[in-house]
């Protein structure tokens, strides 16, 4: 009978003769081969939109791993991760969904799914993945291993067969989802528990839904309106209460500003009570109480805001912005509701992630080519990474968040 301590011996040198030979063919980038026997918390996917691959870093020793090509068209990638954090599911604009393995650095399995696609989402349980679809308009589920296709929901609406472009699309318990129709006003809950048999309920949202958030609760869905004022909410807990609009007078009466580009809702900033939103149009972030959902606050921001984020503790809220302001960041205190600082990190800044516990900020700049780490304590820059046209930064935590 082996010991315990030869048992363990025996297979880390199987584990290590494998690794090796599978270094020696190839299969394995040396720097992911060196660090296999490792965990994934600590991990991400920065998206380099205009070489069509994604970098693999490790936000710990802020290195990049490895980069994986042949994700497709990425100018509007979204990524959603597996609940052990191993692999990464890249939604490209071109309909593209790719499964990455991040410890083999290698695309694992890939389907084009639909011709015209805008990001998804993956189940309270983890075993479905779902696109949210422009063209054809609808959401598809398919199963997280394999990527078979399980369900296909159209969004259909009116009596002449028309398919709405579906936006906002976010998990909710119960492996049920949410969703918004931007031609058709509505806000949508599939329930995919069997993907076979979706059930679907369908509630008014108002003109034009272009982008949604769930709480981090999971209970309250909100769609922002870009063809109406306002915001429209849904109590998921309570779906048959309807939907109702909330911030309904916001802006009427006023000349607005030109929108150069419509602000992300899922970068909302929700800490401490209260929700910090993009103001659309306007170099304004709302404070609203998360109670009523009632307005309480505006605080003035250098441009238009795009993403309004909570550093996890919800001490700080960082907001980029829109071009041509788009090279500057602002950082909020919540307790003071003032604008603290003002930076300048690069060139179109297009995303923000905060690493779990929020020591630091990822900030991609397009124009310069880079990643820059900062301290989010000290605002100083803790290191640069080179990047193509990067985007989207997406760490593996966001596995265990509802909504993201």
């Amino acid at each position: 009978m082996k010991t315990p301590i030869l048992h363990y011996g025996i297979d880390l040198l199987v584990a290590l003769c494998v690794l090796l030979w599978l270094s020696a063919c190839g299969s394995v980038p040396p720097q992911v081969a060196q660090d296999a026997l490792r965990g994934t918390g600590n991990l991400g996917l920065v998206i380099e939109r205009a070489d069509g691959r994604g970098q693999i870093v490790d936000n710990s020793t802020r290195q990049s791993l490895a980069t994986v090509p042949g994700l497709g068209d990425l100018s509007h990638a979204s990524v959603v991760f597996s609940r052990d954090g191993r692999y990464a599911y890249v939604f490209g604009r071109d309909g593209g969904l790719t499964k990455v393995d991040l410890l083999l650095a290698r695309i694992d399995k890939r389907v084009m799914q639909a011709g015209n696609s805008i990001g998804g989402a993956i189940s309270q349980d983890g075993r479905l993945v779902v696109a949210q679809n422009y063209a054809p308009g609808g959401i598809k589920a398919f199963d997280a291993q394999t990527l078979e296709l399980l369900a296909d929901v159209p969004a259909d609406y009116g009596d002449q067969g028309q398919r709405s472009k579906v936006v906002g699309l976010a998990d909710l318990a119960g492996n049920r989802f949410a969703y918004a129709l931007f031609d058709a006003g509505e806000i949508r809950i599939t329930d995919l528990s069997d993907p076979k048999h979706p059930r679907t309920q369908r509630f008014p949202a108002g003109r034009q839904p272009y982008d949604a958030l769930v709480t981090p609760d999971g209970r309250y869905y909100i769609a922002g309106l870009f063809g109406e004022d306002g915001l429209a909410l849904l109590d998921t807990w309570q779906p048959e209460q309807g939907s109702r609009k909330i911030l309904s007078g916001y802006g009427r009466g006023q000349e607005p500003l030109p929108v150069f580009k419509m602000p992300h809702l899922r970068g909302w900033a929700i800490a401490g009570g209260r929700a910090y939103l993009p103001a659309i149009g306007r170099h304004e972030v709302l404070v609203v109480d998360t109670t009523t959902w009632q307005e309480v606050g505006r605080i003035p921001v250098k441009s238009q805001p795009v993403f309004v984020m909570a550093r996890p503790d919800g001490r700080q809220i960082w907001v980029n912005f829109a071009f041509p302001d788009n090279g500057w960041v602002q950082v909020i205190d919540p307790l003071t509701q003032q604008v603290t600082s003002t930076l300048q990190p690069g060139k179109a800044v297009l995303h923000m992630e905060f690493t779990p516990k929020g020591e630091q900020v990822w900030i991609s700049a397009r124009d310069d080519h880079k990643v820059l780490v900062l301290d989010t304590a000290t605002r100083q820059v803790l290191q640069e990474l080179p990047a193509s046209s990067p985007s989207g930064i997406f760490f593996t935590h966001r596995a265990q968040r509802m909504g993201f």
